[in-house]
């Protein structure tokens, strides 16, 4: 599968996540919350910067509750709850989230 954006050609797998990690850029993510009908705000942006940052350093992209406890750690206790993570992302924060982050999908997510 592919999607075409600014004249150029992304390649992604069934699931939409893209097939090279370093072809991800804003324009990308923000293109892939499009088509999920969800608009990226800051709160968006500040998640979607952590797991970048995130699979840098580990090379991993973390499960849901690895993410909540690292955002906890980092953001505060007030952004590190499942409850918020659910908010900004709804289909799943850290299948969502790793999908307009560019990363691979998290182990453990169906």
């Amino acid at each position: 599968m592919a999607f075409e954006l600014s004249g150029r050609t992304y390649e992604t797998d069934e699931e939409g996540y893209l097939a090279d990690l370093s072809e991800w850029n804003r324009e990308v993510a923000g293109y892939m919350a499009t088509e999920d009908d969800c608009d990226l705000s800051e709160s968006h942006w500040e998640v979607i910067n952590f797991l970048r940052e995130y699979y840098e350093e580990y090379q991993i992209a973390p499960a849901v509750r690895v993410l909540t406890k690292a955002i906890g750690k980092k953001l505060g206790k007030d952004k590190g709850n499942s409850k918020y993570l659910y908010e900004l992302f709804p289909y799943g924060p850290a299948k969502q989230a790793c999908k307009y982050a560019g990363l691979p999908k998290p182990t453990g997510c169906v």
